[in-house]
C-alpha cells in the first residue's frame, strides 16, 4: 500500500492540515498536523509509521518550497510525546524535536515509555503483505532537537511556543501559537476519559497541567484547540479537569469554560 493510500488529510485554512492514517481504525488513532510557515513547515505528530509520512506530504503536494523555487521547506516533525501512536512515524523525518523528559526513551527505542500496543484488529488494511501487528514496534530515533518549556520554534511567519503539559505522560506537550490563539494539544486534550494510569503518568502533574489549560482559556490566550473532537467531547474533557480542583475554584470559572465551548462549536 502507498503512502498515499494509507493517510488522507483535510486542508482547515491558514497553513493548517489535519491528516489521519485511514486503516488504522482505533480510539488511539493520533491526529497528525501539518503546519506551513513561510521558512519552515512543522508535522505535529506522526502516527504509527507503517508508511512513510514525508512521502505523503510530497506525493499529495502538502509541502511548501522555498520562495526562489530551490527546494521545499525545511520539515521539521514534533512529537507531542514518544507514546507508539505519536512517535512511531519520526523513523521516517531527518529533523525531529522532542521533550527533553523523553528523548532517552526515544533514542533507545523503549516500548515500554511508548505503551506500544496494536492488534490485528484496529487495522483495516494491512500496510504491506505479511505484515503483523504483533511486530510492530517504535524503532529507536536519535532527535534533532530537544524541547524545553518555553522554547519557540520559529516558521517564519509564525512561530510555536512549547508549554511541557506533564501527566498524561511525563514529556507531554503543547504547541502554542499565541498571535492566532491557538494550541496543538497532543494529548493533552482529547475526546474520552482522562488517561493518568500509564507508565510515567502522574496525576498529580495532570491535575496542574489541566490547571494550566484553563488558565490559558481563561485569560483569553487560547481560543482554538486543534484537536479533532466535538465542542460536546472537549466540554467533557474539561468538566473532567475541574473536577480535579478544589471545590472554591470550580464553579466560578465553569461559565467561561461552557462559552468556549459553544464558541467552538459556532
Amino acid at each position: 500500500m502507498s503512502a498515499l493510500e494509507w493517510f488522507a488529510h483535510k486542508p482547515l485554512g491558514g497553513g493548517i492540515f489535519w491528516i489521519q492514517e485511514r486503516f488504522y481504525e482505533s480510539g488511539n488513532r493520533a491526529n497528525i498536523w501539518l503546519v506551513r510557515g513561510s521558512q519552515r513547515d512543522v508535522v505535529i505528530d506522526t502516527g504509527l509509521g507503517l508508511r512513510s509520512l514525508p512521502d505523503y506530504l510530497r506525493d499529495a503536494g502538502l509541502l511548501g518550497t522555498e520562495a526562489e523555487g530551490s527546494g521545499p521547506r525545511p520539515l521539521l516533525a514534533v512529537a507531542t510525546h514518544v507514546h507508539f501512536d505519536h512517535s512511531g512515524g519520526l523513523q521516517h523525518f531527518e529533523e525531529v524535536a522532542v521533550h527533553s523528559a523523553e528523548a532517552a526513551a526515544l533514542l533507545r527505542g523503549d516500548n515500554y515509555e511508548a505503551v506500544t500496543w496494536l492488534w490485528e484488529g484496529e487495522v483495516a488494511r494491512p500496510p504491506r503483505p505479511g505484515w503483523r501487528a504483533r511486530q510492530f514496534r517504535v524503532p529507536p530515533v536519535r532527535p534533532t532537537r530537544l524541547l524545553q518549556e518555553g522554547d519557540v520554534i520559529s516558521l517564519g511567519d509564525r512561530d510555536l511556543t512549547v508549554l511541557h503539559m506533564p501527566g498524561h505522560s511525563r514529556g507531554s506537550i503543547c504547541l502554542h501559537d499565541k498571535d492566532r490563539k491557538i494550541l496543538f494539544s497532543g494529548d493533552v486534550v482529547y475526546d474520552g476519559s482522562m488517561i493518568d494510569w500509564l507508565p510515567y503518568s502522574k496525576i498529580s502533574d495532570y491535575v496542574a497541567s489541566c490547571q494550566r489549560l484553563m488558565d490559558l482559556v481563561d485569560r483569553g490566550l487560547v481560543e482554538k484547540i486543534q484537536q479533532q473532537m466535538g465542542w460536546w467531547g472537549l466540554l467533557c474533557f474539561l468538566v473532567q479537569c475541574r473536577g480535579c480542583l478544589l471545590p472554591h475554584d470550580r464553579g466560578e470559572r465553569m461559565s467561561t469554560l461552557i462559552l468556549f465551548c459553544l464558541q467552538l462549536w459556532k
